[in-house]
């Protein structure tokens, strides 16, 4: 097939091209990082490339919890996501969304595990973003014939990224003087001041609590079983109109993860309780397994052999 892939410079881009075309698909890249250099407000060139494409996967989207670009999400989430819905409409493909569970949000749940049929009440620009995106494809889907899946990615990263301090998601999440930064970042005043008191300087780790001292609990999906679950999203026919999250198999406790990281990079970790309630959820793949035959092949464990200190 000849598949255009937006987003494609990026972490989940770089693994899903490389499996398209060791299948032997033509891939189409498209992002604003060189050689492509193609933004999503473009929408004549994007319509151009995406001419002739028998799948259009749209993964690119901007990400923050600042408040100060909220207009830059709109702008490519929003805006961008209907020049990319248009491009694919008019070229007859299918389009493959990447959606989001901050459209929930995970961070709240309604109940556990979280699924499809979870109300969408976003509480981050970022999640109100991708809601609307949601929102703008199922228009094409009505109004212009667009045949389109959405997929919502639960949290996923490289493995080797679980212990690279500079990494956007690894870095606040588990390395103290990172989250330190994120925090006075955000505002958060209390829970700078629940974490600097450990802070001597030295590389450690972090424990989150909320603040009864339950410990965080998320799932974490390897990019390379994400990549798996786009392409069957790619290739199973039937799939108009469906909304399938994809996540890991099963959450973990940071209480078990964080200990095990810190051996892994023979570093020492705090223990810190922080205002408010524990980010702690779970997620659903029961969709994915019987629409798509999803399946986890790299689960944390896995990927905590293949972490990297960085």
């Amino acid at each position: 097939m000849r598949i255009a892939v937006t987003g494609a410079a990026g972490r989940l881009g770089r693994t899903l091209t490389g499996r398209l075309e060791e299948r032997g698909d033509t891939v189409v890249p498209i992002d604003v990082a060189p050689p492509v250099s193609l933004p999503l407000s473009d929408r004549d060139g994007l319509i151009s490339v995406c001419a002739g494409a028998d799948v259009v996967v749209h993964l690119a989207a901007r990400m923050s919890w600042q408040r100060a670009d909220d207009a830059a999400l709109f702008e490519t989430n929003v805006l961008g996501t209907a020049n990319v819905a248009e491009a694919a409409a008019l070229a007859g493909a299918k389009l493959v969304l990447a959606s989001t569970g901050e459209v929930y949000p995970e961070g709240k749940p309604v109940y556990q595990p979280l699924d499809e049929d979870h109300p969408r009440a976003p509480t981050s620009a970022y999640g109100l973003t991708k809601k609307l995106a949601e929102d703008t494809v199922d228009f094409y889907r009505r109004t212009r014939g667009l045949e389109a899946v959405v997929l919502r990615f639960s949290h996923f990263q490289d493995a080797a990224e679980l212990l690279d301090r500079n990494s956007f998601f690894s870095g606040p999440r588990f390395f103290l003087h990172r989250k330190i930064e994120q925090q006075r970042a955000f505002g958060n005043a209390a829970a700078v001041a629940a974490l600097e008191p450990h802070d001597d300087g030295t590389t450690k780790l972090v424990l989150s609590r909320g603040e009864d001292g339950t410990p965080f609990r998320m799932g974490i999906l390897d990019t390379r079983d994400l990549a798996a679950g786009v392409v069957a999203a790619v290739e199973t026919p039937g799939l108009d109109g469906e909304v399938i999250g994809l996540g890991a198999d099963d959450s973990v406790d940071f209480d078990w993860l964080v200990p095990e990281l810190a051996r892994r990079a023979g570093l020492d970790y705090v223990d810190v309780s922080l205002p408010g309630p524990a980010v702690h959820y779970t997620t659903s793949n029961a969709k994915a397994r019987k629409l798509l035959g999803f399946t986890v092949e790299f689960p944390v464990s896995r990927m905590i052999a293949e972490a990297e200190l960085r």
